[in-house]
This record gives C-alpha cells, structure tokens and sequence, in this order.
C-alpha cells in the first residue's frame, strides 16, 4: 500500500488526500465517478461474486463506457492477481509485514 500511496502522492498535492485515500477512500474527498469507481473496486476485490449487472450500470450512468469500465476491471483483477501473488510467494512485504517464506 505503502508503494500504491507514495506513486499517487507524485500525481496530487495532497498528502492528507492521500492518507485518506489510504486509509478510508470512503471518507475521502471525491466526486461521484471516483467514489463509484472506487466501490466497485473494493466489491470486485473483497466479493467478486456479488458484483452485479447494476454495478457495472450505475457506473454508465455516471459516464464510464464499456472500454473505461472493462479497463477498470482489468487493472483491478491485476493488482489483485499480483498482490496475491507477491503474498504467497513472501515478496516484497510492507513495512512491518511478516514474509511468507524465507529466502
């Protein structure tokens, strides 16, 4: 997490935006794409088979086309398959984060 914050504190001027983000993206300042975007990514993520056709409407509705939303699914899937596999393998922890094997 600690890498994801420092690559989005590089784009913004907000280093307490960021932390929010970090810690509770739902108590964060954003406007409503961002937020939905960021639901959907934390549904996809923690409960891939609730997501619904809704999901995926609501984010047309708020002006995400097929390609954005396929894309944001793609990337989400991504960081998910690497993440674990960075975890399973014990590479790369975080900070103060025990490895899962030894070297």
């Amino acid at each position: 997490m600690e890498a994801h914050a420092y690559d989005l504190r590089a784009e913004v001027d907000d280093a307490q935006w960021v932390e929010q983000i970090k810690s509770d993206y739902t108590a964060a300042k954003l406007d409503d794409a961002d937020r939905a975007l960021c639901d959907y990514a934390f549904k996809l993520t923690r409960t891939p088979a609730a997501v619904t056709d809704d999901d995926v409407a609501g984010l047309r509705e708020l002006g995400f086309d097929d390609r954005a939303i396929n894309d944001a699914a793609q990337v989400i899937a991504f960081f998910n398959y690497i993440n674990r596999i960075a975890d399973g393998l014990g590479v790369d922890p975080e900070p103060g984060r025990p490895q899962a094997c030894s070297s």
